[in-house]
């Protein structure tokens, strides 16, 4: 069974102020497309180092196989997800994001505007996904298979 971290970038939701819709569909879908189990989510504001912090506390301590971010991937100023995996990981997988992208596009010319990236840290896969339930929903769908072969070829 893999162990799946679900971490959510989001100054609003690190302060209770709203709830994160995307992570129950997340989990669902995951569990519903492999053998993988949620087994920590996290919730940070959008800083760097916080969620750079997160990241490597999901893999160093935790032990995870599979991290999904959720938010901060978008043109605003405190967007910073994306930059804080580039930090973390040791090697970028651009087709996973191109084709989540891609697959978005068919929905929002919008979805262009996502600065999703995809990579690895040692064994761990790590995807970032938009906050939007939604987009995440579409994102996700569009390489949800691709997912458990990953694994099994980092393992």
């Amino acid at each position: 069974m893999w162990r799946i971290g679900i971490l959510s970038c989001s100054d609003r939701g690190s302060r209770g102020e709203r709830e994160d819709l995307s992570k129950d569909l997340i989990a669902k879908m995951l569990a519903d497309s492999f053998d993988g189990k949620v087994i920590t989510y996290k919730c940070v504001p959008d800083e760097i180092e916080e969620i750079k912090e997160a990241l490597l506390e999901m893999i160093d301590l935790e032990k995870t196989d599979l991290i999904i971010t959720t938010g901060g991937t978008g043109l605003s100023p405190r967007d910073v997800t994306p930059e804080a995996t580039l930090q973390v990981i040791d090697r970028v997988i651009p087709g996973l994001a191109e084709e989540m992208r891609r697959r978005a596009m068919e929905q929002s010319k919008y979805a262009i505007f996502t600065r999703a990236v995809a990579g690895t840290r040692r064994k761990t896969l790590i995807i970032n996904l938009p906050g939007s339930p939604a987009a995440a929903e579409t994102c996700l769908k569009a390489i949800i298979d691709l997912i458990a072969p990953a694994l099994q070829l980092l393992k």
